[in-house]
């Protein structure tokens, strides 16, 4: 099973409008990575899922389902028809089936150490073995993980167990440019559903820049869908960007939305974070605004804040620390 992996950057304006104000020797942009993982035939109910593919999947913060709706007599469908609807259940039911398999198991071993109570408190254990029922009813429900709202301690708990179905996706309708929209809204939650002319995108792509805006702005598209999905990706695994901005570099971060500006300070280094003792803080629109960090603070726009202030998406920061 072969794995490609592309990392790409997340078109973000603020970056260019930030670079010219500072017009810095560097920019960094955030960035996000896909890997192509071979697709999924439906043999999970009779064989399970491969133990190679489940350990990719597992490993993966959020999915892109790319499925087939538009129609060539050149690339026959695996399944002999196209029917988008079809495949996108088919998926759902092979990561509902390997989930329900890893659930069953760990309530079965985790009953048996209630059973006996040697290793851990029996307390302990009946809190993870509630935990893993609820999981079961709704795997028995037919319904992906995604449905099962998790507590901070859930997260912890079950952090390295990579439930498939628990992940965001994004399923991506690969259509002909002359195809309508598939009328589709998917029935759970953290599911996002884009149509997209891959075949276009590929033309558009392998024209020269000047030659591609020509060709853009001829048929009315404001961005490409490969921009979209990039962006609609980022957005899905519940990220925002926060930015160091001055001559030397404008540079784009990425940070979990309700991260703090300590935890802000760990992504630009980890000495940062250690030794923090204040950041200060000017939102994005009033950079622009004011044009610079002095200005903003001889207008009293810049911001003192400490290591619990939430960070907001594109917060200008720069960290006071010591070690």
């Amino acid at each position: 099973m072969e794995v490609h992996t592309s990392v790409v950057d997340v078109p973000d304006p603020r970056v260019d409008q930030l670079t010219e104000i500072y017009k810095p020797k560097k920019v960094v942009r955030t960035k996000v990575t896909y890997a192509d993982i071979a697709g999924l035939d439906g043999s999970a109910g009779k064989e399970g899922l491969p133990g190679a593919l489940i350990n990719q999947l597992a490993q993966m913060d959020g999915y892109l389902h790319v499925v087939r709706q538009f129609e060539s007599p050149v690339v026959a469908h695996i399944s002999g028809s196209i029917d988008p609807l079809r495949d996108i259940q088919t998926m759902d039911t092979e990561f509902i089936l390997n989930d329900l398999i890893m659930v069953e198991r760990r309530l079965e071993r985790l009953r048996e150490e209630h059973r006996r109570g040697v290793a851990r408190p029996r307390e302990q254990v009946q809190a993870e073995i509630d935990v893993f029922e609820r999981l079961l009813a709704v795997l028995s429900e037919e319904k992906p993980l995604r449905h099962y709202n998790f507590t901070s301690e859930e997260d912890k708990l079950l952090a390295s167990f990579g439930f498939l179905s628990r992940k965001p996706q994004i399923i991506v309708l690969n259509q002909s440019e002359d195809q309508a929209e598939l009328n589709f809204k998917s029935p759970h939650p953290h599911t996002d559903v884009v149509s997209l002319p891959a075949k276009l995108e590929m033309d558009i792509a392998a024209l020269p820049p000047e030659d591609a805006a020509i060709f853009m702005e001829e048929y009315g598209i404001q961005e490409t869908s490969l921009e979209r999905l990039i962006r609609l990706s980022y957005d899905l695994l519940g990220l925002q960007t926060f930015f160091t901005a001055g001559e030397k570099e404008v540079h784009a971060w990425t940070l979990r939305r309700g991260g703090t500006a300590k935890d802000a300070a760990g992504v630009i280094h980890s000495d940062f974070e250690k030794g923090f003792i204040r950041a200060e803080i000017v939102s994005f629109e009033d950079m622009i605004t004011y044009g610079s960090t002095a200005e903003a603070r001889n207008k009293g726009r810049l911001r003192v804040e400490g290591k619990t202030y939430p960070m907001v998406d594109g917060d200008i920061i720069e960290v006071r620390f010591n070690i």
